[in-house]
């Protein structure tokens, strides 16, 4: 359906006296605001905010079972997802456009596309069920196809979800999903462009675009290729982001590898009930000359557990629930990292008066011995006497150490 030819024609669009402005591709407009019948218009499933929920739901019920064929069904599929990823912030949109009506306009297609205001489409479809003074959706209406111009609705989308401040609801997993299907999966947005759109740094975009990474590579690794909302499920994203320092302050590209297939498997298990904060153990354990006796010990274990899965695309939610019944598994993973971790602690202990003379000797090199020529008679002698101290804690320390 055209909305701006046959929806004016049949009455089910109108146009509304209030004037937006939006800027799309870069050019800043002024755009009529209209009211739209809510059965004229259809959900985005390309929005990034629910990609885990309709990779769930394709995973569950076929590659095309998500149909537009059925326009009511496929919208009450895809308004379980948007009421499901934050039923907080569903509640209070709801109740606050049921006393006060929509507040803020939408942006969709001529097709009927919704481009930005799933939740609050969602709300008056709930609310229209009861009462027809919420049977129309007010919103600005681009005359733009969405196989035409892809890009260009999908940096408006990224624009008006994540770049405005106030948009920053997205579940942390459904973002870099939504990330690395626009720039790796889709090849829609540059890099660059991703960051002009959320109004972001490039660096920044880069540095999660290699979190969301390890995301697909973690999938890849328990044999759920592009499963996307087992790692929702999972609750991987503090994690994953504890991994991805780890593995940067490894250079050795095999131990890298190493430890990341182990890491990948502690999260598989959960072998701990806080996965970040052991998982963040591996940064100290990275770094220190116990890595390759880290690597040794939970090799074996990690190969054998990941090799037992099931095949590619039989691992769900289920499969894992029973995978994390084998207790003894866990206590054997939990117990290296615990020890190893321990001796990292130990040594980094010992270590603390040798680092801590480092740190004296640099700050006395780093004394410039011409501004001390330059010192009052005061504060030359407020000097000698911390010299004098000084002098007599490094015999102690010294002594201790049988110099």
């Amino acid at each position: 359906m055209n909305l701006l030819r046959d929806g004016i024609a049949d009455e089910s669009v109108q146009m509304t006296e209030q004037v937006v402005k939006l800027t799309v591709d870069g050019v800043t407009s002024n755009y009529p605001v209209y009211r739209v019948r809510l059965d004229k218009l259809f959900y985005n499933d390309q929005n990034d905010r629910i990609a885990t929920w309709i990779s769930q739901y394709k995973a569950e019920h076929g590659e095309d079972s998500l149909s537009r064929e059925d326009a009511k069904k496929y919208n009450d599929v895809i308004q379980s997802f948007i009421e499901k990823s934050n039923p907080d912030k569903m509640k209070t949109t709801q109740e606050n456009i049921n006393l006060y009506g929509q507040q803020h306009h939408g942006v969709v297609l001529n097709d009927g596309r919704i481009i930005d205001g799933n939740r609050r489409y969602t709300c008056l479809r709930n609310l229209s069920s009861s009462s027809d003074n919420f049977n129309y959706f007010e919103t600005v209406i681009l005359e733009r196809d969405y196989d035409k111009s892809a890009k260009q609705i999908k940096m408006l989308e990224l624009q008006l979800q994540i770049g405005s401040e106030e948009r920053v609801d997205y579940d942390p997993i459904d973002r870099l999903v939504g990330l690395y299907r626009d720039i790796i999966e889709n090849g829609l947005l540059t890099e660059e462009e991703y960051a002009r759109s959320t109004n972001q740094k490039t660096s920044v975009v880069k540095k999660e675009l290699e979190i969301a990474k390890l995301v697909v590579e973690f999938l890849d690794a328990i044999k759920a290729p592009k499963q996307y909302y087992l790692a929702r499920e999972l609750e991987i994203d503090g994690p994953i982001r504890e991994l991805h320092a780890a593995l940067s302050s490894i250079s050795d590209e095999d131990k890298q590898q190493a430890v990341k297939y182990i890491a990948f498997t502690n999260l598989l298990m959960r072998p701990d009930g806080s996965m970040t904060p052991f998982i963040r153990k591996l940064k100290g354990i990275s770094k220190s000359v116990y890595l390759d006796e880290f690597i040794d010990k939970e090799e074996d274990i990690c190969e054998t557990t990941l090799d037992n899965l099931p095949d590619a695309g039989k691992v769900n939610s289920e499969v894992i629930a029973k995978i994390r019944t084998d207790d003894k598994t866990k206590e054997d993973l939990k117990r290296i990292m615990t020890v190893v971790d321990n001796k990292v602690k130990v040594k980094e202990t010992r270590d603390k008066p040798n680092q801590m003379v480092k740190s004296a000797i640099d700050s006395l090199k780093a004394i410039d011995v011409e501004i001390i020529k330059r010192l009052t008679d005061e504060q030359i002698e407020d000097m000698k006497a911390n010299l004098e101290m000084l002098e007599e804690v490094l015999n102690e320390v010294k002594e201790s150490v049988n110099v």
